[in-house]
């Protein structure tokens, strides 16, 4: 899940290198107003995304399905939790027709967790994934997927699709999981990313979080651990806190450790690296599927 803005109530004061971009350019005002005379629903807006000015410029956007009550309740995540409304079965063809409206070259697509449901919302998922196909098939997509608890029939309908890029977020350090994805397991997060690899996906991707609490210790053996899963992509970037209701940023991390933990990526073998404080897991997503 992306993680949003920062609330303007925090306890730890926002360092110079936080600034959030105005969006700006000719292609960003001519998709708001797509936007906003269809009602059209993308994370970019409803995350408050920093980059979504540079993101929408480039010709990508980030689209949630399944609605948006989830039935985790992650310590980092502004998204509601409780009992989601019933499946909508015509929001395939919604998102892929958002979509072929707003020209979007590269589409990352993501959810809600839906433990409630049988399939965990995987078929829904893969309906998506070829409505995109079918109405909009000049559009490459990242999917952005919950771990499904890690059930492997659940993941083959998304391997099935084949969108050009798979992705599952560790968020977060071996330590702290716990805490920040109470429904989650680090193990479990990383035996997907494994699996989605060993059964052919051609470019696996994960993002992680930073300023929650962990150590550089624990965050070069988080970025080793992913490798060592065989993903290919990695995105690092600074927690905000969405709300006061949710964890608290203990520390905003410096651009230049930022650049440490890229430069140790890049050193592993990754096929691409963004780490920086402003990065969120779809930034230059564009980029990820070469």
């Amino acid at each position: 899940m992306e993680n949003p803005t920062l609330s303007t109530d925090t306890a730890v004061q926002k360092p110079k290198w936080i600034r959030v971009k105005l969006p700006t350019g000719k292609n960003y005002r001519e998709l708001r107003t797509l936007v906003d005379k269809y009602k059209l629903n993308t994370i970019c807006q409803s995350g408050s995304c920093p980059n979504m000015g540079e993101c929408w410029g480039e010709g990508t956007a980030t689209f949630m399905i399944l609605g948006n009550i989830c039935t985790r309740s992650c310590g980092f995540c502004g998204v509601k939790t409780g009992k989601p409304l019933e499946v909508n079965w015509d929001e395939p063809e919604k998102v892929a027709r958002s979509i072929k409206l707003m020209k979007i070259k590269h589409a990352v697509l993501t959810s809600v967790d839906r433990d409630d449901l049988k399939d965990m919302g995987s078929i829904l998922w893969a309906e998506t994934v070829n409505a995109v196909r079918r109405i909009s098939p000049g559009t490459t997509m990242e999917t952005l997927i919950p771990d499904f608890q890690g059930i492997h029939k659940h993941l083959d309908r998304i391997l099935e699709v084949a969108p050009e890029v798979i992705s599952h977020n560790m968020e977060t350090v071996k330590r702290l999981t716990r805490e920040v994805r109470i429904q989650a397991k680090y193990e479990r997060s990383l035996e997907v990313l494994r699996y989605l690899k060993e059964a052919g996906q051609n470019r696996t991707k994960t993002g992680i979080m930073l300023g929650l609490g962990e150590e550089k210790s624990e965050v070069f053996q988080a970025i080793e651990d992913v490798r060592n899963a065989n993903v290919d992509v990695i995105t690092l970037g600074q927690y905000l806190q969405p709300t006061k209701k949710h964890l608290p940023v203990k520390r905003f991390v410096t651009p230049e450790e930022f650049d440490e933990y890229g430069a140790f990526a890049r050193s592993l073998g990754f096929r691409h690296v963004e780490s920086s404080p402003l990065v969120r897991s779809s930034y230059h997503a564009e980029k990820h599927i070469h």
